[in-house]
């Protein structure tokens, strides 16, 4: 199942240029690349482990509103708050654009920046993130899993070290809310609401990939070193900082948790290559 997960990683890299087009087709695209994570999970867990959902951190206790709401604000604050400083900055500027209805905009956006999050997420921090976890312990599963989401983005278009540095640190971001939060569902909806925050607040690309929204847009107007330039603001310093904020909240969060749940010191001493220091 390894293999497999690898050839659909490979296969979401290869085709990352599906989101440049607009539309039905798109939506239709990421729900079916969804699904097909989706059901490569369900087989890894059932006939290959004979596990349940909760081994990939997607049990009932991990949908708890609290958990969903919490990932929300992680992901929009992330990204949103070094956004508003840029613009405070003039780093960033809005420009006019066609009109239309920003509303309807934004929910086809949702529509398919949903499962696209999904999809990213079951792969890089689903079973193969639980199965490296138990072998190789959470800080070696978190480096390695960081580095092959960076990696997933290479055929962007603009990727260049810079802004694939910038994805890997989302990638410890993103696996870090999951640690914190044992959900799926909060590292997926962090993972959406960044996305959506770029694509249906500010009308910007993400990942490198152009939004076609009505009313307007913004653009940088500043180094794209700090704006993270075409790629747009999370490819740049900004953003990165942004991140590292949230990080160290989090794991301050993840060290507290470790030594308050008992299930978790069982885990520690059956692993305790998960011990933190």
């Amino acid at each position: 199942m390894t293999l497999v997960a690898a050839t659909l990683a490979q296969g979401l890299a290869s085709a990352q240029g599906a989101a440049a087009v607009s539309g039905m087709r798109a939506i239709l695209y990421y729900w079916a690349d969804f699904v097909a994570v989706l059901v490569a999970t369900f087989v890894s867990l059932r006939w290959v482990d004979g596990a349940d959902w909760s081994f990939v951190a997607m049990g009932r206790s991990s949908s708890r509103p609290v958990l969903l709401s919490s990932g929300f604000l992680f992901g929009a604050i992330a990204i949103g708050l070094p956004c508003v400083a840029l613009l405070m900055t003039h780093n960033l500027r809005v420009v006019p654009a066609a009109s239309g209805s920003s509303a309807l905009a934004a929910a086809q956006m949702a529509l398919l920046l949903l499962p696209a999050a999904a999809a990213e997420e079951l792969l890089m921090r689903g079973y193969i993130f639980s199965v490296l976890r138990e072998s190789i312990g959470w800080k070696n599963t978190l480096v390695a899993t960081s580095i092959a989401f960076g990696l997933l983005h290479l055929r962007n278009p603009g990727a260049n070290p810079e802004t694939i540095t910038a994805v890997i640190i989302a990638g410890f971001f993103l696996g870090t809310i999951l640690l914190v939060t044992e959900s799926l569902y909060a590292a997926w909806i962090a993972h959406f609401a960044w996305n959506w925050t770029l694509a249906a607040g500010l009308h910007t690309s993400v990942s490198g990939l152009g939004v076609i929204a009505p009313d307007y847009h913004v653009i940088d107007s500043g180094p794209a070193w700090l704006t993270g330039g075409s790629w747009g603001p999370e490819g740049g310093v900004a953003a990165a900082l942004g991140m590292f904020a949230l990080l160290f909240y989090l794991h301050g969060r993840y060290r507290s948790r470790l030594r308050s749940l008992p299930l978790r010191q069982e885990r520690l001493q059956d692993h305790p290559e998960d011990r933190i220091a």
